[in-house]
């Protein structure tokens, strides 16, 4: 798929589910919110139920690109692989890292390589943390590039969100958000 495709599957699917979309947001920096105020423990939840929420969100965004119903409950789907998630979050962040220390650029292209980690976990539940890292290094590979030319397509939407205060962004996020999981179909067919 072209990107004027991906983006245009995108806005078919979030089309009507905006209103959801942005309560399920607003339920997510509620609970960050509390949690930043919880000395110690708020740091350590924060660092546990972050992975898990972007796990239940790829499944979202997944669900959306196949035309299928979501709810708010959705949004706690991922908590069923809390562990798998944290583990390959922690994963992600050691490995990016450590090729950033070699030099930043190493660093930025390993974190497009791991980039589908989550959306793979969403879509293969029954893989371990460490199978979905390495199959998205697989998938990635020569798409790298392509994820970037993407990202960067929407540098007038970020710079409408900065203008109107992060409003936009209730449209915005989504929008992104089914573009990279159509991205993620694209690919994993290919």
């Amino acid at each position: 798929m072209t990107r004027a495709e991906l983006k245009s599957s995108a806005k078919e699917q979030i089309s009507g589910k905006i209103g959801i979309l942005f309560v399920m947001f607003l339920i997510i920096f509620a609970i960050m919110f509390v949690c930043a105020f919880i000395p110690l423990i708020g740091g350590i939840a924060t660092f546990i139920i972050t992975p898990a929420f972007s796990l239940s969100l790829c499944m979202i965004y997944l669900k959306l690109t196949k035309k299928e119903d979501i709810a708010v409950g959705d949004l706690f789907s991922g908590f069923n692989k809390t562990g798998k998630a944290l583990w390959l979050n922690i994963l992600i962040d050691v490995f990016i890292f450590l090729w950033t220390l070699l030099l930043i650029i190493p660093g930025i292209i390993k974190q497009y390589a791991y980039s589908m980690a989550f959306y793979i976990l969403a879509d293969n539940p029954e893989l371990t943390a460490r199978e979905a890292l390495s199959k998205s290094k697989k998938m990635m590979y020569g798409h790298e590039w392509d994820l970037f030319v993407l990202q960067l397509s929407f540098f007038w939407w970020y710079l409408l969100s900065v203008i109107t205060f992060g409003i936009a962004l209730i449209y915005v996020v989504p929008y992104i958000s089914a573009t990279t999981a159509n991205f993620y179909n694209s690919i994993k067919e290919a």
